[in-house]
């Protein structure tokens, strides 16, 4: 491994960070794969990993909280409600906003996946504020790649591209995170708009000093979320009119807890990630548009190719948060696939880590 990366035990929780050192040495050294759990509450996205679980819920805690330098190191087991709590008793957050989907959430979890919120378009993405991580190699050496500072190694920004890779490189055991003041004010508003005026709204307001945090168009109405200073804010207000929303409709959105996100819908669930410009997709089904439509949700039931085809050609791809989709994933071209392959050599040269999450044959 590279020189750069640091290696040597925990403080303060020693024991299972030993613990799960030796398992995933014992798991190489078998070829044995295994699959890191945590909560459980983002099971569902990705492929099922059929292997015994690598649990990460007691390797928990915050090892380190400035809030004048505005860094967090906390583990991964750590419940993402716990570190919220001690942010915002500081009056701080995460900017990028993670769902929990679950009260059992774990900063493991939220990193392993990478999801963002609805400020994702204006504060940035989990890995825009990923500092450092101390991950688990396959053969069970307990490394540390960058800190509080960013930093790169062995050719990679290993710190940035465990963040989403759902656990098939290594074992995120600490990650340090850069976090963000809580914003002065805040006001939400609803717009009767059509989806069409909403877009050209959206676009007009984005060449302008509009303090705008969040952007969703559902059902015949543009929903915004105004943050900033309370002049500012006020200002914006006044100027945009609407009506007044209920702030947890963001917290809702998030959580897919909305109506359009109920579960028994037997419709499959469509995330499609395209530019924001992106005039309307020409599908069958009922859309929700959030990012200020670089993401749409989609319940439909049209063949899967169809709408990833309809993504592709939009310049962008589509993920299924159906639990039973076989390929949750877009597919990987073959340039991709073979960076992707000799990235997993790489790291994971025995393939134990989460075997077949993202695609089936990594």
């Amino acid at each position: 491994m590279d020189p750069d990366a640091t290696s040597g035990p925990d403080t303060g929780d020693q024991d299972s960070a030993a613990q799960l050192c030796a398992r995933v040495a014992e798991a190489n050294s078998a070829g044995t794969p295994l699959r890191i759990a945590g909560g459980g509450t983002k099971a569902f996205y990705g492929r099922t990993v059929d292997a015994p679980a690598l649990e990460l819920t007691g390797h928990r805690g915050i090892t380190h909280y400035d809030p004048v330098e505005l860094v967090v190191s906390v583990r991964a087991g750590t419940p993402l409600t716990e570190l919220e709590r001690t942010l915002a008793a500081s009056g701080q957050q995460l900017p990028f906003e993670p769902p929990h989907f679950g009260s059992a959430a774990t900063v493991g979890g939220m990193v392993s996946t990478g999801l963002s919120g609805p400020r994702r378009p204006w504060s940035g993405a989990v890995r825009d504020f990923v500092l450092g991580t101390r991950l688990i190699s396959h053969d069970g050496q307990h490394l540390r790649f960058g800190g509080e500072v960013m930093k790169n190694v062995a050719g990679y920004d290993l710190s940035r591209l465990v963040t989403g890779a759902q656990g098939t490189l290594g074992v995120i055991t600490e990650v340090s995170l850069k976090v963000l003041p809580l914003p002065g004010a805040a006001h939400s508003l609803r717009l009767q708009l059509p989806l069409e005026a909403a877009m050209a709204k959206l676009a007009k307001w984005g060449r302008q000093p509009v303090p705008l945090t969040a952007a969703a168009w559902h059902d015949g109405a543009l929903h915004l979320r105004l943050e900033g200073g309370a002049r500012s804010v006020d200002a914006n207000r006044a100027r945009l009119g609407g009506e007044t929303l209920d702030p947890d409709f963001w917290r809702q959105l998030r959580e897919h807890e909305l109506p359009f996100f109920d579960p028994a819908d037997p419709r499959p669930l469509w995330r499609l990630s395209v530019p924001h410009t992106t005039p309307p997709v020409d599908l069958d089904g009922d859309w929700l548009l959030d990012w200020a439509g670089a993401q749409r949700w989609l319940r439909s039931e049209l063949p899967a190719s169809a709408i990833r085809e309809a993504a592709t050609r939009a310049g962008g791809h589509a993920t299924c948060y159906t639990p039973s989709a076989a390929e949750p994933f877009t597919p990987l071209g073959p340039v991709l696939a073979k960076y992707h392959r000799q990235v997993k050599a790489r790291l994971d040269p025995k393939g134990i880590f989460n075997p077949g999450r993202l695609y089936r044959d990594l």
